[in-house]
């Protein structure tokens, strides 16, 4: 293992003590019971705030509760019921065909697998590490949402953009047993002080390793 590596292996070690300390608590903000709720958070939450998402969930799961209900579902009639996530009449779409395949493919229960989270409509790496992680405590990637990915090349873990590459760029650095955890403490991070436009420089308890606050100085 090179210098290169054994300081990025350092640094995110550091990072993660940090966060751990600054967001005890950590965790997804998406309210659920079940894995089919977890998954129809998910695709919900693709360019949508959690707090939206949970607004909308707390009144569509008293009225869809398993994956025959959201098959069942009226296409017209969902799309309204989430039309304030954004991109609706996709993630309808997606939604009740994956429940579908889930019936038909799956026995009616959502996939415990990376392989088989794919193969649902609407479900990309991101989606399947969320459901795996919250549903089934299984932790096979690391999530990359646009938090993660902001902080990341800000203190300097990746130099790309790509939400998969920067997931890769994290699995070598990051100690496997925090991969879960990690996504989480960033997103908090991103949210109460590391912002996209007016990042709190002077309060960041990381500002001792990330790269922008030293050129600040």
């Amino acid at each position: 293992m090179g210098r290169q590596t054994m300081d990025a292996a350092k640094k995110v070690r550091f990072i993660i003590g940090a966060l751990e300390k600054e967001y005890p608590r950590a965790t997804t903000a998406l309210r659920f019971e079940t894995p089919m709720q977890m998954l129809v958070s998910t695709i919900l939450s693709a360019q949508c705030t959690d707090e939206r998402v949970n607004k909308v969930t707390a009144v569509l799961f008293k009225k869809y509760k398993t994956p025959h209900d959201f098959a069942k579902a009226d296409r017209g009639a969902f799309e309204q019921e989430i039309r304030s996530t954004g991109f609706y009449r996709n993630k309808a779409r997606n939604i009740i065909n994956a429940a579908a395949m889930i019936i038909e493919r799956f026995g009616g229960e959502v996939p415990d697998t990376m392989e088989r989270l794919l193969e649902l409509p609407g479900v990309a790496r991101k989606t399947a590490n969320v459901v795996l992680h919250n549903a089934f405590g299984k932790v096979e990637g690391i999530v990359v949402d646009t938090h993660v990915r902001r902080l990341s090349v800000r203190l300097g873990l990746s130099g790309n953009e790509d939400p998969a590459t920067i997931e890769e760029d994290l699995m070598r650095i990051v100690p496997r047993k925090s991969w879960g955890a990690i996504s989480y403490l960033l997103i908090d991070h991103g949210r109460s002080v590391c912002q996209a436009r007016a990042p709190d420089h002077a309060g960041c308890v990381l500002k001792g390793v990330c790269p922008l606050t030293r050129n600040l100085q």
